[in-house]
């Protein structure tokens, strides 16, 4: 039997798009609240991905994201909303995983109350700033190491197969918006919709 630790301590420091797939399928622990991963965004790093956080250079909004793996990026968005990254790749150069959906599997009672306005238990963490609600994640979350004792981020005892996973575009971002670096679990209700970015016309 594999230690399931090591095993997704190694696929995080591999590359990021390697890395996001294999965090499919994997739990996050947070707020007395866990979710099954079923749909993550890769993000590569300084000078390679223009959508990245990370493209210009460490910053002190994105100095986490430059190692090592496995501790979590968390920002702020819209003036409103948080969003969790998983930290990959090898110390010193920036990749990081968006967690864009997940189903909820423990806490659901909790979740309820983060999510008054969830129409189904589906909708609880449908979205990156869903599933943050939902966990109870804010700023205080930044650079937490999710593969301490006890993991926070847990794989699954069985990877979920190649068939049952599909990819595409990001979603939303202004730059390399057709890299395929969107991962999910294909038909899974909690899967957020597909939004290409729409660029603002000029007055």
């Amino acid at each position: 039997m594999p230690d399931l630790a090591v095993t997704l301590a190694g696929d995080l420091a591999g590359p990021v798009d390697t890395a996001a797939r294999a965090l499919l399928g994997c739990t996050l622990t947070a707020g007395g609240v866990t979710v099954r991963l079923t749909e993550v965004e890769a993000y590569s790093g300084t000078g390679e991905d223009p959508a990245s956080h990370a493209h210009r250079g460490r910053t002190p909004r994105n100095e986490i994201m430059f190692g090592p793996a496995g501790h979590a990026y968390v920002y702020f968005t819209y003036g409103m909303h948080y969003c969790v990254n998983v930290v990959t790749g090898t110390d010193g150069t920036a990749s990081a995983v968006l967690l864009r959906a997940g189903e909820v599997v423990d806490g659901l009672p909790v979740a309820r109350s983060r999510r008054p306005a969830a129409r189904t238990d589906a909708e609880l963490a449908r979205g990156p700033a869903r599933l943050c609600a939902a966990l109870g994640i804010d700023k205080s979350f930044y650079g937490t190491y999710l593969l301490g004792d006890p993991p926070l981020l847990r794989a699954p005892a069985a990877a979920v197969p190649a068939l049952a996973v599909s990819t595409g575009p990001r979603v939303g971002v202004t730059g390399a918006h057709d890299v395929p670096w969107r991962f999910w679990v294909t038909g899974d209700p909690t899967v957020s919709a597909y939004r290409r970015h729409t660029p603002k016309q000029a007055m």
